[in-house]
């Protein structure tokens, strides 16, 4: 058993998620879990892809999320492996600290455009 389940409509997927955090997608009728560097081998060996999407520039890929293998669609206690598994790597992605965006700096004064008279500046 896995426990509760929560689905909710993201774009042109569906979100899978557990205790609050997403864990998977379902796309095209197709499940993606997610990954990292400690599972991502597994799916691999089972011959499983990451996320591919198309954008106007050709296709993406989201390497953090991987076609759920096609035996675990008949398995579903090792589904339930599977996906608590893809649970823990959402709540080791949450867990690690987030790069901060580098502050906007204000240009100095001698390089910033002109001042229009009558105009004030922002």
């Amino acid at each position: 058993m896995f426990g509760p389940v929560r689905l909710r409509r993201m774009f042109s997927s569906i979100g899978i998620f557990a205790d609050g955090r997403m864990f998977g997608c379902a796309v095209g009728g197709l499940i993606h879990l997610k990954t990292d560097d400690v599972i991502v081998a597994d799916f691999a060996v089972e011959q499983s892809g990451p996320f591919l999407y198309p954008t106007k520039g050709g296709m993406r890929t989201l390497r953090s999320y991987w076609r759920l293998p096609e035996r675990l669609y008949d398995d579903p206690e090792e589904l339930a492996l599977w996906a608590r598994r893809s649970l823990e790597a959402a709540r080791r992605a949450a867990a690690r600290p987030r790069a901060a965006k580098p502050k906007r700096v204000k240009p100095p004064a001698d390089r910033r455009a002109p001042r229009i008279p009558g105009r004030p500046r922002k």
